[in-house]
This record gives C-alpha cells, structure tokens and sequence, in this order.
C-alpha cells in the first residue's frame, strides 16, 4: 500500500550535509555570517525537566517540553525525553529504540494508554497523526526528536484542540523565526557501542524561512539481543505571502528497528523477535493573523510500516507481520477577538485512515488481509470571555463542544467547560471536558482475521468515553518561582472488550469502566540567573486497583547550573513506587498480575562550553551519566534496565 522506505545512516548523512551545504552556500554569498552568540553570557539558564506548564483560557492545561530540555536530559527518543515529566511514566526494553509499543516503548500518562491493542493516548507530529493505524496505537520510534522544538503533553481531553483521544503527546516541529543562519552538530558514543550523531541548519532571510536536519543513533544495547536503531531527515520552508497570510511546508521521513532481548533467563527462542518501523510524512499549512483573527488550514498525508518479524508461534513456527498504514486529511482553525475581552475559537478536522498486513509463516503460508478504512469529520467550537483585569480581579469563564461524524460508528458530542479566577500572581482553575475516543480498525481486523467467531460484533460498539474534572492553583512567585498544583478526576465509560464465551460465540461489548483520581504538582525556582531548580510529583489512586502503568506515587526532580563562566552542570533524579505492568488485554475480566518494585534514578550532564570567535562558533564538550547509583529496576519483569552508563560527546553551532 505504501512504498518501502530506507533511511540509512549513509543517507540520513547524506541528506542532512548537502541540505545543509546549499544553504550555507546560499547564505553566504548573500550576506555576512552574523556574530554568533556566546554561550556564557546567557542571563538565566532553561528549567531543567519541563519548560512549564501552560494554562489556556479555557481552563486546560498542557506541559511542554522544550529542545533545551531534551539536550539537558541528554534524551535520544520521546521516552526518555518525557521520562520526568510529572504525571507521565514510560517503559522500555532497549537504551535506543522502541519495541513496538506497549511496555517494549509506550508512554502513559495520568493513567491513561494502557490498552493495547487501541489506546487512549494519540500521537502527533505538527499536529496530525503518527501511529499505527491497524492496531491504533503508538509507535514511539516513529516520534524522531531531531525535528522536535517543543514536545506538547496535554494530560486530559481538551475537545477545543484535539478529537478522537483521551491524552495527545504532540511535537512541534523547528522552525526560524528571526533573521540570519544558524548550524548545530552533535556526535557522542559511550557506553554499549552506542554511537549517535545529529546535524540541522535553519535560516530566515526576509519572507522566506528554512530548516533541515537528520539523525542517526545506533546502539547494541545492555543485554544480548536488545539492538536498536533510529534514523531520520527532516525539512521546513515557509514562505510569507502578505503581511497576513504564511504558507509553509514540512516532511519528516524515519526508518528505525529495535530487537526483544526476552526474559532474562528464559529459552532464547521465545524472545519476540524484532521490531521494525518507517514511515514518510509531508504537511501543508497555511497559517494567517489579521488584528481580529488568526488561524491555519493544514492538508497532510502521513503513511508507513510498523513490521514484527521473526515471531514465535505456539505451532512452533515463526511469522513475520507487515502492517502499513496511511493517514491524510485536513485541519482548520480560525480564533477570532470581535470584542474586548472575548475570545471564539471554532474548528473542522477531517481525517482519514486506512490500513492492511501481510502475514508469512517459516513454511511458506501466509494470510492476508487486504484492509479496511474509515474517516471521522469532527466540527468544533468554543468561547471563553475575559471579565476584569489581569493586573487586579479576574475571570475567564468558558464554554464549547466538539461532535463527531464517523463513518462506521455513532455520532458522539464532547462538551467542555471552565472558569479561571485569578488576583495578579495566582489563578484559580476549574474545568469538566469529555473525551472521546473510537474504535479502531484493531477491532476489524480482529474479528476478520485474528478471531472470526467475533463476526460483525464490532459494528454494535459505541465510542469509549471519559468524564474528566480537574481543579488546580498556580501561583507566580514575580521571576523568582512558579508553582502549581491539580486535582483531576477520570470517569471512564464504555471500554470495548472481548467477552468470551459463555454463551457462544465471543463478542465485543462496551462493559468496562475505570476511574482514575490524582493530584500533580510542580515547582520551578530561579534562585540566581544562573541557577534553575524543579521538583514535581504525582500521585494517582486508580479503581480497578492493578490499572498497568499507573505508580500511585512518582516524583522527580533537577536543577540546571551555570558556573565558573564555561561549566553547566544538569542533574535529575526520579522516585516511581511498585507499579503493575504488561499492557491491559482487551478481554472481559483480564487481570494484571506482574509487578515491578519500586526504584531511584539518578541521571546527570556535565558540560564544557567554549566560544571560538575566529572560526565564529561555539560549542560544548560534555559527559552524561545514567543510572549513577547503579539501581536496579525493570519496567518489566525480567527486563533489567542497564546499570551505571555514560556517554562523552560534543556539540558545535556555527
């Protein structure tokens, strides 16, 4: 259905060097290099783990990420970028590569995106989908962090910006905002042959911007048979049309593999073999801002392989699965400022997906299916209304809804609302939202393919649902501090599974529910410029009580230092108590009995910055260490994660 597509590191390279070498080119024959900035004399250091938390006018929130944090956290994919973010928690198998989801690679958050196959979490990159749309879930190695200038986690439903999830994980992608050119290169190897390199260049001259760059990271893991390789390119170039309209376009290609290293101690033939993934994306948005307005139109197109090869059977063969998907579709968003104080955002996402496998067996037979498809149109819109002033008394009540039209399943309606008080420094909040999230062609293709007693069952499912409350404090310290607190509420509803006979035949129903309550918290001091401090935690009681993935107590925390004019220093550290782990079975009943003891990390980066001004760079020769206290822990029992690591490497930008 969709192309094979190779990114090898030669290629990736390849790419990324002549990219970058025409625009240097272009660069300098049109004007001077400009004076590159110099690295020491930076005011303020970045928050270490989170950029912040951003509250909205419609009383949600959502945690960002930031590229500083990801170089600081020395993170190579999204796990290891997100793995102490407050309320998120990650598992793996591999220091580089994501094994097919799950607890292989998988993220949740609050709680939520436990089930496999189908989750509650959705990811996007530039605002569309990646993912798997055969099982209808993530496939975090198709998440490439080289393009990523801001990771956004939206932690519940929040139907003004996205549909058809109850969580989003999005990357921003990179882009120049201001005149003149920059070039960034990275390389570092340590310990475990791993071995990565990165390169991007951007410039902006006049209405026309640009960005390009690639990556590659190989390692041959902690354990026998826990490889891993990730590789990508990317490219942005906008253009600005008039003084109000914007038009840009943007690609990001990825081929990636990760192996199971299997249950330590276990036969060597049961491991799950290996894991790989590619996909090719291309994005046209058309973004505006008028005095009264401003808004985009996206049309994109999104397709790839997630392919599970070499798989023990119970027959004693092996199988190898080609899955491949394909997304396209089109998103628009117009908010409008038609009074003083008032805000009207209103919105339309079309989006289409459709998908197929291949199926081969060791002996030669197969089984295919040919695939289905289905499309969601999903009209939304929303008002919120500023009453008073931000530098006395104020309120922000707001109001909207989303609907949805799927073209297999019945329409559903996803209101929200909220209010926001707030006196100069400190804001109250309070919100209810419903989210919404569909089956997935996981439930055709079961019933098609992997269980054909299921028949047509699928086509009497409803939508899940869930019922989120949240109430939350912040408070601004002047430029000294910034905390915040939440309480959430999770109602959940409608959860499809399988209901196994008796009587026959099995059938899918909406039967199960869950609700999830907690409380987030989070501080980020700035005791000196040069000193930047962050601590937060979580904590989450859940009803049923083994809900995979969900610690009742996290908490993380870090500090990012300037000193002595070249050495920075950035240091976090993570408690997650005993969790229950392996993803949550869609099966009437199914329990989850595996456990994983509770753990201590300690992480940290070293750095040596330096500035040569003749040659007009700067850069860092730097140190990263893993697991410093050499803690044992597991996402998975029988998965021992790697002990005491490090890598040396270094930075250079131009």
């Amino acid at each position: 259905m969709w192309p094979k597509l190779k990114f090898d590191f030669l290629f990736v390279l390849f790419l990324t060097a002549i990219s970058v070498g025409f625009c240097l080119g272009t660069a300098s024959a049109q004007e001077p290099r400009p004076e590159v900035q110099r690295l020491e004399d930076m005011e303020v250091v970045a928050s270490p783990i989170i950029e912040g938390n951003q509250l909205d006018r419609y009383a949600s929130e959502k945690t960002e990420v930031s590229e500083e944090q990801i170089r600081d956290l020395n993170a190579q994919d999204l796990p290891s970028a997100l793995r102490m973010t407050p309320g998120v928690n990650i598992s793996r198998y591999n220091p580089i590569g994501s094994f097919g989801g799950a607890e292989g690679g998988g993220i949740f958050i609050r709680g939520q995106g436990t089930s496999r196959p189908g989750a509650e979490i959705k990811t996007l990159v530039d605002g569309v989908p990646m993912y798997m749309s055969v099982w209808n879930h993530p496939l975090l190695d198709l998440m490439s962090l080289d393009p990523a200038h801001v990771i956004e986690v939206y932690k519940s439903p929040q139907p003004q910006y996205f549909g058809n999830a109850f969580a989003v994980v999005n990357i921003v992608p990179k882009r120049a905002k201001s005149e003149g050119f920059v070039t960034r290169f990275q390389t570092e190897g340590g310990s475990y042959d791993t071995f990565i390199v990165t390169g991007e260049h951007g410039g902006k001259k006049g209405s026309l911007d640009y960005y390009v760059g690639g990556g590659y990271r190989t390692s041959s893991g902690h354990r026998d048979h826990s490889d891993g390789e990730l590789g990508d390119g990317y490219g942005r170039i906008g253009y600005q049309l008039t003084d109000n309209w914007n038009f840009s376009l943007f690609s990001l290609g990825s081929d990636n593999y990760s192996l199971d290293p299997g249950e330590e101690g276990a036969d060597p033939s049961l491991r799950q073999g290996k894991y790989e993934t590619r996909a090719l994306m291309g994005v046209a948005t058309a973004e505006n801002r008028y005095d009264k307005a401003e808004g985009y139109i996206k049309l994109y197109c999104n397709g790839g392989e997630g392919d599970w090869l070499d798989q023990p059977t119970d027959s004693g063969l092996r199988e190898d699965l080609y899955n491949d998907f394909l997304y396209y579709g089109v998103k628009a968003r117009e908010t409008f400022h038609l009074w003083k104080g008032g805000e009207i955002l209103s919105g339309l996402d079309w989006d289409y997906t459709k998908g197929s496998y291949k199926l081969k067996y060791s002996d030669g037979t197969r089984n295919d299916w040919d695939g289905s498809s289905y499309s969601i149109v999903s009209p939304y819109a929303a008002v919120s209304q500023l009453i008073g002033d931000k530098d006395s008394f104020y309120a922000i009540p707001s109001t909207g809804v989303r609907y949805y039209a799927n073209t297999e399943f019945d329409s559903e309606w996803a209101p929200h609302a909220g209010i926001i008080l707030g006196y100069k420094n400190t804001e109250l909040h309070a919100g209810y939202s419903r989210g919404v999230i569909y089956p997935g062609l996981d439930v055709m293709v079961f019933s098609e393919e992997v269980i054909p007693a299921l028949g047509d069952s699928w086509k009497n499912l409803n939508a899940e649902r869930v019922d989120h409350y949240e109430v939350g404090i912040r408070h601004r310290f002047g430029t000294m501090a910034i905390a915040d607190c939440t309480f959430f509420y999770d109602d959940g509803k409608d959860r499809y599974v399988i209901v196994p006979p008796p009587p026959p035949p099995p059938v899918y129903e909406n039967v199960e529910s869950y609700q999830i309550r907690g409380v987030e918290a989070s501080v980020t001091v700035y005791p000196l410029k040069n000193l930047a401090l962050f601590g937060g935690g979580a904590y989450l009681n859940t009803e049923p009580s083994d809900l995979p993935y969900a610690p009742e107590f996290t908490a993380s925390a870090g500090l990012n230092w300037l000193f002595l004019e070249h050495f920075k220093l950035s240091l976090d550290s993570q408690y997650v108590s005993s969790f229950y782990a392996l993803s949550q079975a869609r099966r009437l009943g199914s329990e989850n009995t595996d456990k994983v003891e509770s753990y201590i990390l300690v992480n940290a980066k070293f750095g040596y910055l330096f500035d040569v001004h003749r040659w007009g760079m700067a850069g860092e020769f730097f140190v990263a260490g893993e697991n410093l206290t050499d803690a044992d822990y597991e996402y998975r029992p029988g998965y021992p994660m790697p002990g005491i690591n490090g890598m040396v490497g270094v930075s250079l930008q131009f």
